[in-house]
């Protein structure tokens, strides 16, 4: 037969398939509320926060595109098409949010409209990190070796989206669900959120499960992976500095400590199970749990 229906990337493929969601289909209205509760400087956190992960997704929906080049095995490129499909979406949704909510409440405070695409919400800590991970994926064009995927895989899915993204969806369905009282529920936001980062974890298996392909055949020696994602999570933590008041010491939502620790326990759990052969990478229904 064509297809190898057992295999991980064929139920990554089929998990995609399954759990399939629509940006325009989520319920917006008791965001257009609860956002009105927000003070100015939180409302000002928050769109830097929307602005950075609209940004992030349509960077990764661009920069894809060589992977899916070079990849031979069918069960990957079908994969790897749910992929480009899913980030596409992911910044639709942003994009959504920004006009129906975001620039609703700023014509509700006599503002001016705002742009995500405006570069004050950005700093070159964050720029560089992208710039990184689109030459990182660029040179797979140039010269596909074991090593430059490894590396492509490593600035992509481990770190991107597997410390810099999902950390930072975590911390906002947290900061604007209906557990923290003093930050008002944003019940739309919160519900694309688990459903991006439900995505994001399918994401990250396929990109653990080719690293532990490349690291167990002898491909790659693991102090590339460990060399490459150490270059580049100073970038990530100087990439998200936000005064919103959902995301300091003191304020509520979870602190950037809790958050670092979250990045940091995720990060030395996926690195064990990438580089310790006895170790498996969790099942796809695991990566992709919205409560985790």
């Amino acid at each position: 037969m064509q297809l190898e229906t057992a295999s991980q990337p064929h139920n990554y493929y089929r998990n995609a398939v399954e759990k399939h969601w629509d940006p325009h289909e989520i319920d917006l209205e008791d965001d257009l509320d609860g956002i009105a509760d927000l003070a100015e400087p939180a409302f000002e956190g928050l769109k830097q926060s929307l602005a950075l992960f609209g940004a992030g997704e349509e960077s990764v929906t661009e920069d894809l595109a060589p992977l899916a080049v070079v990849l031979e095995d069918i069960g990957d490129q079908m994969f790897i098409t749910t992929q480009l499909y899913e980030e596409s979406k992911h910044t639709d949704f942003f994009d959504r949010y920004w006009r129906e909510v975001v620039h609703t409440e700023e014509e509700r405070r006599g503002q001016e409209l705002s742009s995500p695409t405006d570069d004050r919400w950005f700093n070159e800590p964050y720029d560089e990190l992208f710039e990184r991970n689109e030459r990182a994926m660029a040179r797979l064009l140039e010269e596909d070796t074991p090593e430059n995927r490894a590396k492509a895989h490593c600035h992509y899915h481990l770190t991107i989206e597997g410390i810099l993204a999902q950390t930072g969806y975590y911390g906002l369905t947290l900061a604007y669900g209906e557990n923290e009282p003093e930050l008002p529920d944003l019940p739309g936001l919160v519900e694309g959120l688990k459903l991006v980062r439900s995505d994001e974890g399918r994401h990250v298996g396929f990109g653990m499960a080719q690293l532990k392909s490349l690291v167990t055949e002898g491909e790659v020696d693991p102090d590339v992976l460990h060399e490459t994602v150490g270059e580049l999570v100073p970038l990530v933590q100087k990439s998200l500095v936000s005064d919103d008041g959902a995301s300091t010491e003191a304020g509520p939502g979870p602190s950037p400590s809790d958050l670092s620790e979250y990045a940091y326990n995720k990060h030395e759990q996926r690195m064990t199970q990438i580089t310790t052969a006895s170790e498996k990478i969790p099942d796809v229904e695991e990566l992709t749990e919205l409560d985790a």
